[in-house]
């Protein structure tokens, strides 16, 4: 397993400063939320959350046609460059699985466990690369607010799929069932065992949120450690499934031990990609428990690849 460079990704929208001006004609409001930084060059307060879900809608609207972005502000407001780089990290594993060329359309359906009320990772894979889409979230609200985003955008209809799901301690069961085929997972898992553990950490960002109000968001028993144990195990359950299981682990001991654990459980090939920048870097782990014969296959029947 050979680490990927860290570094913003060749592909993403927002690997340069910000256009604010440009930002600002798309979502007018935004100019409320600019002031000089030290250096006195425009920026955005990103200590205020109302700026912060300001700038992403711009965002979205100004990169990827998304006109219609509304959620409650109960739920995170995600980094719209930050999961652009993971979506776009795994067009590029899906790319080395299909000998350089990238599977697109509805050649490929992806599957986010835990999609949340900002359906973030579908609109980018949408967007993006024309990917299908099954989101599951164990909150009716975030389906309720994800359901209402792909209905009232043209670009993310008939290509997105929202799914409750009912048993908070299940991933695949009762969303992917025996014959349904994903090329891709991908997850963010929550990050706390218990909500002072959530309450501390939160108070240390430049931009804290109100734990109390999202916390099946961040807060699972176990924390992330217990979470992506529980998904390995699972995943393994659906090893026929999916071609790529993937989530973003944020701990370094929890970095190490899950690629440990996928070894001990049979995983054919695994893949660690660096994200973010400094000492508190996360990882994408991706996973594949097909052996060749099973690729190959796989790739004729659902990517119309020809070559052996």
């Amino acid at each position: 397993m050979k680490p990927i460079r860290n570094k913003t990704h060749a592909r993403n929208k927002n690997i340069d400063r910000y256009d604010l001006q440009a930002l600002v004609k798309t979502i007018p409001n935004l100019t409320n939320y600019i002031q000089p930084n030290v250096k006195g060059e425009d920026t955005i307060d990103f200590k205020n959350p109302v700026a912060i879900k300001t700038l992403n809608t711009a965002l979205l609207k100004y990169y990827y046609g998304i006109e219609y972005w509304v959620f409650p502000d109960t739920f995170i407001c995600p980094s719209i460059p930050n999961k652009a780089d993971y979506v776009h990290h795994m067009a590029d594993v899906l790319m080395e699985s299909n000998f350089g060329t990238l599977p697109q359309g509805n050649k490929i359906t992806c599957f986010d466990l835990g999609m949340g009320a900002s359906c973030i990772y579908p609109i980018i894979g949408i967007t993006e690369y024309d990917w299908n889409f099954v989101g599951s979230d164990i909150d009716e609200k975030s389906i309720i607010a994800a359901q209402a985003i792909v209905n009232k955008n043209k670009v993310l209809k008939n290509k997105m799929e929202c799914k409750i799901q009912a048993n908070p301690k299940d991933f695949f069961y009762s969303i992917i069932d025996k014959e349904t085929k994903v090329d891709l997972a991908i997850c963010n898992p929550p990050l706390y065992a218990n909500l002072k553990d959530a309450q501390t950490e939160t108070q240390k960002k430049s931009a804290p949120f109100t734990v109390a109000e999202i916390g099946d968001e961040i807060i699972y028993e176990g924390g992330e450690t217990g979470f992506l144990q529980r998904y390995v195990k699972e995943s393994k359950k659906f090893s026929e499934n999916c071609f790529w299981f993937s989530a973003l682990v944020h701990k370094s001991s929890n970095q190490k031990g899950m690629v440990e654990f996928l070894d001990e459980l049979g995983a054919t090939q695994t893949k660690a990609i660096p994200m973010g920048l400094g000492n508190k870097a996360s990882q994408i782990i991706a996973w594949t428990f097909l052996n060749k014969t099973a690729q190959v296959a796989w790739k004729k029947e659902r990517w119309d690849i020809k070559q052996a």
